[in-house]
């Protein structure tokens, strides 16, 4: 029993250190990306690319902790809770980010004449901050008295004179804030807010692209189609975070609402595998999916991996266009590329 919970221990850290590379790397990518291509730098790459520090951070500093946690490190029990708090803070500001990629995509093809002027990169900046505040008050709630360390106390576990603990997750963190504060109110409702915002984006499109054209007009399925495309790689990236973060909170609110439940080692350390995995899928996605990172990506290797030089293409001048309807949706996407 000893060897084979020994060998599921080096499998989670073999695995977690892949992912804190993985990730460590390719949202590093990301971020340069966007740095060096200045038709990545619209208000939905703010938050791409705050999602992408926030994944940056999970592989730098949450899974070194995570491993950490698993030798059973003995601490006090409020550096072991900023511990973990630090982890509810990044997966709090993950979601808001999300939660605003959705709205930003949602405004684009519900106001494109207007988008320009309402989303101004001033207020997506302020609401990339917005995120982060309310995701710092969300994680940190349990370091102002929302833990178990008056339970600990009560039923003898810890020592009132130094307060140290093995530091694990459960053994800090309360369950009752862990579903009911953190996945009923800041994890369920805001995945279930993203889902309808997608299936509205994906109604307005359609409805869009299936309108006819008449020869005197600009097509304006070029721009909403271009927006269709985007909208399902972005709901690609939603739909993995639920697959990869829903099995950890569910296991949660077995542990709350069944506390004599056996929950087998290996299927915890899954679903940490899981949720700390998100951070890594993003970039391969935007790679995949999305033409100009896929472009960006290929010139930082040429550049600074293989030491080419590359020849930037001189941008081309535009023709003047009619102020009808059609052209106005063109020239919201004079910056893009022929494709995401």
């Amino acid at each position: 029993m000893t060897s084979a919970l020994s060998a599921t221990k080096a499998f989670y850290i073999g695995m977690e250190v892949v992912i804190a590379v993985s990730s460590v790397i390719g949202n590093v990518m990301v971020v340069w990306a966007v740095r060096i291509n200045r038709s990545l730098r619209d208000t939905t790459f703010y938050f791409i690319v705050s999602l992408a520090l926030a994944d940056i951070a999970v592989g730098a500093l949450v899974i070194p902790l995570a491993i950490t946690i698993t030798v059973e490190l003995r601490t006090h029990f409020y550096s072991c809770l900023l511990v973990t708090c630090t982890v509810l803070v990044l997966t709090q500001s993950s979601i808001l980010a999300l939660l605003a990629i959705a709205i930003d995509r949602y405004l684009r093809v519900k106001i494109p004449m207007s988008y320009k002027r309402v989303v101004t990169p001033h207020r997506a900046g302020m609401a990339v901050l917005l995120c982060w505040l309310v995701s710092i008050i969300v994680g940190l709630t349990p370091m102002f008295g929302w833990n178990t360390l008056q339970r600990l106390q009560e039923n003898g576990s810890l020592n009132s004179s130094d307060l140290t603990v093995i530091c694990e997750f459960e053994t800090v963190i309360s369950m009752d804030y862990m579903v009911y504060f953190n996945f009923f109110s800041w994890v369920l409702p805001p995945l279930l807010l993203m889902l309808a915002i997608y299936v509205e984006i994906f109604y307005i499109i359609h409805k869009q692209l299936d309108k006819k054209v008449t020869a005197s007009h600009t097509d304006p399925r070029r721009y909403f189609g271009k927006e269709l495309k985007l909208a399902k790689s972005l709901a690609i990236v939603l739909l993995l975070f639920a697959i990869s973060w829903l099995p950890l909170h569910i296991l949660n609110c077995i542990t709350l609402f069944c506390p004599t439940c056996q929950k087998p080692v290996f299927l915890i350390y899954i679903a940490i595998i899981l949720s700390h995995g998100n951070s890594a899928v993003n970039p391969i996605i935007y790679a995949f999916r999305i033409k100009k990172f896929r472009m960006a990506f290929w010139k930082i290797w040429q550049q600074y991996v293989l030491c080419c030089k590359v020849i930037e293409r001189l941008p081309q001048r535009r023709s003047s266009r009619g102020q009808c309807r059609e052209s106005r949706l063109r020239h919201l996407d004079d910056d893009d590329d022929d494709d995401v």
